[in-house]
């Protein structure tokens, strides 16, 4: 252990044999707890989904099934319609992103590097935003999205309804705009001298140099509007343009779907994420870091 590593335990105490066994045994425990309260429950859902039905009521539960029987992932695919709800997913998340990045960076690079009148007041209120809770937004939000200020349009059922709320993402913005201070200004000076202007100094330099935290940005783009539910609950009310967690929900209230089959459909709606976290994990730690030290 280098001098210069920061830990709970200096390196000194942890060469003395007794503290070298607390300090393991604790840390042991504690990562074995927090693994079976993650895992546990996406395990009973995973395993859940496999038993006979008449496995899965019973009142003493049975932690390894019985019988397996795999065939309910296909019967919940097919019955459910779920790959109908997944393209609709898909298709908002993919969307969510653009715009949203499409907002975030150019609002960050304005606060930046253009420095407008009165961006430190807005990236205030940006970052006061972040201490309401997200329930109390979704009254204004709601009545905002069903008579639009000026158009008086109405996005209920349409794609916009969720892309143009999640569009000014304020802790998106903070995280850029931390990562666009440390690109030297002396860089985009030489590229203006040279007859770049802002949006192309924006999009050869700015952006090559800022893919760590691009690619942060975009991952909580796509997984936040994946995993959204009770917004699209609210303005998604077309069954048939409805994301697969609020299509599960409805149809887990008809009383007409297999416990079985639902729970297989849950696993099958949370795998995506999981992918995507377990392959992108490096990225999202090492793009945040890269957000928060200086060059």
């Amino acid at each position: 252990m280098t001098s210069d590593t920061r830990t709970l335990i200096s390196g000194t105490d942890l060469n003395r044999r007794r503290n070298k066994v607390i300090y393991y045994t604790v840390l042991t425990v504690l990562m074995i707890t927090f693994v079976v309260v993650f895992f546990f429950p996406f395990y009973w859902m995973v395993t859940g989904a496999v038993k006979h039905p008449a496995e899965l009521v019973r009142p003493t539960p049975t932690f390894i099934p019985e019988s397996w029987h795999w065939d309910t992932y296909k019967l919940a695919w097919d019955q459910l319609n779920i790959a109908h709800f997944f393209l609709n997913t898909l298709y908002y998340a993919i969307g969510g992103w653009f715009v949203q990045l499409l907002v975030d960076v150019t609002a960050a690079y304005a606060l930046s590097k253009l420095r407008p009148v009165g961006g430190k007041l807005v990236l205030g209120g940006m970052l006061a935003s972040l201490m309401l809770p997200a329930a109390a937004l979704l009254v204004p939000a709601y009545l905002t999205v069903t008579d639009v200020p000026i158009f008086g349009w109405n996005l209920l059922n349409s794609p916009w309804a969720l892309w143009l709320p999640g569009a000014a993402n304020a802790f998106n913005i903070y995280v850029l705009k931390r990562f666009f201070d440390q690109i030297p200004n002396d860089l985009l000076d030489s590229a203006s001298m040279d007859g770049a202007g802002r949006v192309r100094v924006l999009w050869h330099i700015v952006l090559p140099l800022s893919r760590p935290v691009l690619a942060v940005v975009s991952i909580f783009a796509v997984i936040g509007m994946w995993k959204d539910f009770l917004w699209p609950l609210l303005v998604l009310q077309d069954p048939e343009v409805q994301t697969l967690s609020v299509a599960l929900s409805r149809l887990s209230g008809t009383n007409q779907v297999p416990l079985t089959e639902m729970l297989a459909g849950l696993v099958i709606a949370s795998i995506p994420m999981i992918v995507v976290f377990m392959v992108f994990q490096r990225s999202i730690l090492g793009g945040l870091q890269a957000g928060s030290l200086k060059g």
